[in-house]
């Protein structure tokens, strides 16, 4: 038997649709991280990107477990001192909720130098409306 190992040409990327809304976010944030990784193909080699391309819309409307809409912080700091900014999830979702499921993402990434890559091909949208219906994107559950 022979195992055979595909390059990079080769490689059949697909477009998928995740409806965020009314599901928990960490369930869609997995979903979404292993579409793009490219775990469910067969053909899946560890050395190279096979990941696929995925739109998610509703983002306004995802839930949450326990007390995270009231307690959950989100922490960013420019560098310089008292650069400190913190912003909580109940704010986030009202002004920038896709930054919410992209952020979830992100740290479920592999921390390597394809993440910045694989995130690009991640997009991301507030309401139902999305500009990559000539794609025709297959719905996922």
């Amino acid at each position: 038997m022979k195992t055979t190992w595909i390059n990079e040409q080769k490689i059949k990327r697909e477009w998928y649709l995740v409806d965020a809304g009314g599901k928990i976010i960490g369930r869609v944030a997995t979903k979404i991280a292993s579409l793009l990784i490219g775990k469910g193909k067969v053909n899946r080699v560890p050395n190279i990107d096979c990941g696929d391309y995925v739109v998610v819309i509703n983002t306004d409307k995802i839930k949450f477990t326990g007390n995270k809409a009231e307690q959950k912080m989100y922490y960013r700091h420019s560098g310089y001192p008292g650069g400190l900014t913190v912003t909580s999830l109940s704010e986030m979702l009202d002004t920038k909720s896709e930054n919410i499921i992209k952020l979830a993402v992100k740290n479920m990434l592999p921390k390597n130098k394809w993440r910045d890559q694989v995130m690009s091909r991640l997009h991301v949208y507030k309401t139902s409306e999305h500009k990559h219906k000539m794609h025709n994107p297959k719905l996922v559950d």
